[in-house]
């Protein structure tokens, strides 16, 4: 009978190609859990900038820099961060109304059905309030407050995530890789040398004659994806056809207006505007379809309605959604934008490289990688995203926006069956069901579904089973306790600004 042995032919030497939030969330991953022995080494240039515009999060995020082992409070110091507790969506069903996707529980369900069984039941009997009632992390949005853990014994948690500056957090996460032996090089990338039977990676040459050799190599150059695509031609899977938009136009601008702690997704003409409040300034952005806008009208656009007076020219940043055929292959990983693009209305960028990362290191290979983990963490990509996708283009093709050219083109284009599947349950009987491990829960979709307007003819009829009176008094009663819960929270400014003057904690690495 063999004998399990570990791999004593594991990887001695990673080589990371670009910088920015990627590379470095790479380097310090691996820099933290990689095995005793390994270097790695990280290339990037001044000369090349980085896209920059990801400054929005989910709680996702606290899994990360808690393996890291972070201090939150220096965190938040260091990369300018505040708080948020969901997404408000902005004129998506119609112009002038909103609603969110707000992080953690909507309500809370009854023996074996979810809430939104009994909300439906509700609503068909004229008594349901709006999602946000139900919510602790909306009323405490709305309402600009802020809170960590439990106030009251029995109250729910209330999840959060951060809006950060994307810049400082990989000089962040870069002093804390180089401080465990990360070593950065400075040059452009002129060449990909490749073995000439196997075609896997052996080293990069820098500048015409500086080679920086390697066992495995992780490509985070962003769009070009100078290794997974333009050396090891993976392909790449356009989603074009459901997601339109092909810019985006990003300028950072002057606090103003309210300290949301929520990220703002505005629908405009041709596409929708972001707005991320920060502690020095508020990140702005325009992603638009070109075929319905030009960039004159959406530097109009953008400038237009900007809080305060913008600190920079605008920035357009061409891009095309879709996803590497093959994020891993041979002797490389794609993370980040090398990976693939999905519009960052739902935030979702850094965690697809947080989420990367973490399934690489779950099956790190040895110097030569087996064809049927490589196989299986393909595949699982592959879902992650395509079910983010998914989420995505609901938000576009459930709009009541009649008579605008965009809306109306995204309103009636064909869905991917996989979406047609989700609304035809929801629709008949207001059933959600969460595949596998994709991203987004049932309440996600739920908020998501009654926010567009999707309307479900019925609901499980075992909601029945409960009594009018009885059903009135849990959906008061749950209304009532958060909103008692919510008024005793401190302001959001206030909650971050106690924040930043307490002291790190003990122990913690920076």
């Amino acid at each position: 009978m063999p004998v399990a042995t570990s791999n004593t032919r594991a990887i001695k030497r990673f080589v990371i190609a670009g910088g920015g939030t990627a590379g470095w969330m790479t380097a310090a991953a691996l820099a933290r859990f990689g095995p005793p022995g390994t270097s790695i080494a990280l290339v990037e240039s001044e000369a090349i900038g980085t896209v920059g515009v990801g400054e929005a999060t989910i709680p996702q995020i606290h899994l990360f820099n808690g393996a890291l082992g972070f201090d939150e409070a220096e965190f938040v110091r260091e990369t300018k961060a505040s708080f948020k507790l969901g997404i408000e969506f902005d004129g998506w069903h119609h112009e002038g109304e909103s609603y969110m996707h707000a992080f953690g529980a909507v309500g809370r369900g009854v023996g074996l059905l979810p809430f939104q069984h009994y909300w439906l039941r509700a609503k068909q009997l004229g008594f349901a309030k709006p999602l946000m009632r139900y919510s602790m992390n909306e009323l405490a949005a709305r309402t600009m407050r802020m809170q960590r853990g439990r106030r009251a014994q029995g109250a729910p948690e209330m999840p959060y995530a951060y809006h950060f500056d994307a810049g400082l957090y990989a000089a962040y996460l870069r002093r804390f890789a180089e401080a465990r032996g990360v070593v950065r090089h400075e040059g452009l990338i002129e060449r990909v040398t490749q073995d000439g039977e196997s075609g896997a990676i052996t080293a990069l040459a820098l500048d015409g004659y500086r080679l920086v050799e390697g066992d495995f190599f992780i490509d985070c150059t962003g769009f070009r994806g100078l290794l997974i695509e333009q050396a090891l031609d993976t392909g790449y899977e356009e989603w074009t056809q459901w997601l339109r938009c092909d810019r985006a136009m990003a300028v950072p601008c002057a606090n103003g207006g309210d300290f949301t702690p929520y990220t703002k997704a505005i629908a405009r003409k041709a596409g929708w505007q972001w707005r991320i409040p920060l502690q020095h300034r508020i990140g702005n952005g325009l992603v638009y379809s070109t075929a319905r806008m030009n960039d004159d009208e959406a530097a109009d656009t953008l400038l237009a309605n900007l809080d305060g007076e913008p600190f920079a020219e605008p920035r357009t940043i061409p891009f095309t959604t879709g996803i590497r055929r093959k994020m891993w292959h041979k002797n490389c990983l794609a993370v980040g934008l090398s990976a693939g693009f999905l519009e960052p209305m739902e935030s979702t960028s850094i965690h697809l490289i947080q989420s990367t990362i973490s399934r690489f290191l779950s099956v790190l290979p040895g110097a030569e990688p087996d064809p049927a983990i490589v196989e299986w963490f393909n595949a699982q990509c592959e879902f992650e995203w395509t079910r983010i996708r998914d989420f995505l283009i609901l938000h576009y093709t459930a709009n009541a926006r009649v008579g605008e050219p965009f809306w109306d083109e995204v309103r009636t284009m064909e869905l991917p069956d996989t979406l047609r599947a989700k609304l035809d349950q929801w629709r008949a009987t207001g059933l959600i069901h969460r595949e596998h491990e994709e991203l987004f829960t049932d309440v996600g979709w739920f908020q998501v579904l009654v926010g567009q307007g999707v309307e479900a003819r019925g609901y499980n009829p075992l909601a029945d089973s409960l009594p009018e009176t009885d059903l009135r008094a849990l959906l008061d009663g749950t209304e009532a306790a958060l909103v008692e819960e919510v008024r005793q929270m401190p302001r959001h400014l206030d909650f971050l600004q106690s924040m930043m003057t307490s002291a790190p904690t003990p122990g913690v690495p920076a």
